[in-house]
């Protein structure tokens, strides 16, 4: 299918999904291996899946075919074994008197159109499906209640436990076969493609126990046999390079794997428990990163603000929340908004999640003496413009902080409080002046996270008189309030991604007094209101009201207050 290559290649040339490097390294490929443009692209990792499925719809010229468009039964599954199903990665999803509908990974395989129509006695029309779906739908049409990742355990055969087995080299053999490998590889590839943000593995009497951490949930997955505990862990710290005999501290390390088309690191963390080690994988999907505010959650009632924050020359910008909150992603924003030519941006961070071209990004090792304070100092000789501190623990680091932005610098950062007004106290108890404070602080963001509701299968509703009062949404006409429900493409959970709520806090001359006066911070959050700052609460249940999320979820993350 030469028109189709061509065509797919002026596809992708379209859509700007190669750079002009990217593109150059994969024609070199093409020339030397004969293989399709698209396909090297992919199998590199410079193409998403969904990328490439999209734009072979576009070629095609028929819509992608999405999760609810598989059918609900087999099709005529005595006519295609599933074996060849899954290595050609396609599946019949119509079918007519005289035409078989194919949904294919790459609708530019001539040969299994072919061999499908040939098998049928029927024309073929090929549509264009992600890789992922079509596996999820052949496991759940034709595997017999078993999931891939329960086939791949049984492939593991039933060898005993690796705990009984004090031989280490016992243990590397079980890591290394070929059953474990895919089973972990499972593992990851599933939790990527439910955009998990971690995968916990973690070690119980009954065996191994597996979870995902799906838009700030954790969600039980199913588990391999516990007789596959120790090969599994194992598994995962060769790759990350760690040292499998040592059981008894933690240890971190990282993973770097190409997962449908997608470059994506992975940080390792382990830790003894008294059943086994557990394991936590970070996944650092570089390109699900959002760097843009008004993907992040801003509104036009804060963003002007923020950025008048962000756009003076010198000064301290906060960003505060809990662990989770997504504080790292919105300076990386800010970061990546202020970035440019003509700026020197350094940062300290621990750890360094995703690297930003353009920014001088360093990794703080407390254990070498390289702390955030250490770092601030070697920055300061290093004439920047803008630094970014991964967080502020001690008085030592504030005290550094401060006098950078005394001396015309800009400096992001991050405090652990539960509000905006909450960081001016906490800068206070640590030992910093309050002249200081007054003279350097330009505002102070405070964040949490909350889940969007799916706009596919979202519920409005008319919610009850003592709810509305309880909520203090009292209104004269009628206030609508949503649900989730749940439908194939949220995978029956009715949530799908999350969104910030957060309240920012600029300083001003009234705050400022406050400030010198060591006023509490309920005062102060009470001036800035009157000024006023809209709190998280109002924030969240703003974006309740339009179905963006459930008031349930915005009380989740705000109850403290």
């Amino acid at each position: 299918m030469d028109s189709g290559r061509n065509a797919i290649e002026a596809v992708l040339a379209a859509r700007g999904l190669l750079s002009e490097a990217a593109l150059e390294r994969v024609r070199r490929l093409e020339t030397e291996s004969g293989e399709r443009i698209d396909l090297i692209a992919s199998k590199l990792g410079l193409l998403s899946d969904r990328d490439l499925a999209s734009a072979y719809a576009e070629v095609l010229g028929k819509p992608l075919v999405m999760p609810g468009d598989f059918p609900a039964e087999p099709i005529a599954p005595e006519r295609a074994r599933l074996a060849f199903l899954k290595r050609a990665r396609v599946l019949p999803i119509a079918e007519t008197d005289t035409e078989l509908v194919l949904a294919m990974a790459d609708p530019l395989d001539d040969a299994a159109a072919q061999a499908l129509e040939f098998a049928f006695g029927k024309s073929v029309a090929r549509v264009a499906a992600v890789p992922g779906d079509i596996d999820a739908a052949q496991d759940r049409l034709y595997s017999e209640g078993r999931s891939s990742l329960g086939q791949i355990a049984d492939a593991a055969g039933g060898r005993e436990d690796a705990d009984r087995d004090s031989d280490l080299e016992r243990l590397k053999d079980l890591a290394s076969e070929a059953p474990v490998i895919r089973l972990v590889n499972a593992l990851i590839t599933s939790a990527v493609e439910m955009h998990a943000s971690d995968i916990h593995l973690e070690s119980m009497e009954s065996g191994l126990r597996i979870r995902y951490r799906i838009d700030g949930v954790l969600r039980e997955m199913e588990a391999p046999p516990g007789r596959l505990r120790s090969a599994v862990i194992s598994r995962i710290k060769i790759m990350a390079k760690l040292n499998i005999a040592e059981r008894r501290l933690a240890q971190d390390g990282r993973i770097r794997l190409a997962v449908r088309g997608k470059e994506i690191d992975f940080r390792v963390s382990t830790t003894p428990a008294i059943h086994g080690e557990s394991v936590v994988l970070r996944i650092l999907d570089r390109g699900s990163l959002a760097l843009d505010f008004e993907i992040l959650g801003f509104d036009d009632a804060q963003l002007p603000a923020f950025l008048a924050c962000l756009f003076r020359p010198h000064g301290i910008v906060l960003v505060t929340g809990p662990t989770g909150s997504g504080k790292t992603t919105t300076l990386y924003a800010a970061l990546s908004k202020l970035n440019a030519p003509t700026s020197k941006i350094l940062t300290a961070e621990d750890p360094v999640e995703y690297v930003l071209h353009g920014v001088n990004q360093v990794q703080v090792k407390a254990e070498i003496g390289m702390t955030f304070a250490s770092a601030l100092r070697s920055f300061l000789r290093q004439d920047p413009d803008i630094m970014m501190i991964g967080e502020i623990r001690d008085l030592e680091t504030a005290r550094i902080a401060v006098q950078a932005a005394l001396t015309g610098h800009l400096v992001l950062s991050t405090v652990h409080t539960n509000d905006a007004a909450s960081a001016m106290t906490r800068l206070l108890d640590m030992g910093i002046e309050t002249y200081l404070l007054t003279s350097t602080i330009n505002g102070v963001l405070a964040q949490r996270l909350v889940r969007r509701l799916c706009p596919a299968c979202r519920e409005a509703y008319t919610p009850d008189p003592p709810l509305l009062a309880e909520l203090q949404l009292e209104s004269d006409g009628e206030v609508k309030l949503y649900r989730p429900v749940g439908c194939p493409q949220c995978n029956g959970v009715g949530f799908s991604g999350r969104t910030m709520i957060l309240e920012l806090m600029v300083m001003n001359d009234a705050l400022r007094a406050l400030v010198l006066r060591r006023t509490e911070a309920r005062e102060l959050q009470a001036r800035a209101i009157a000024d006023g700052m809209q709190t998280m609460y109002a924030h969240g249940m703003r974006k309740a009201l339009v179905g963006i999320t459930t008031y349930e979820e915005v009380l989740r993350v705000t109850r403290e207050f």
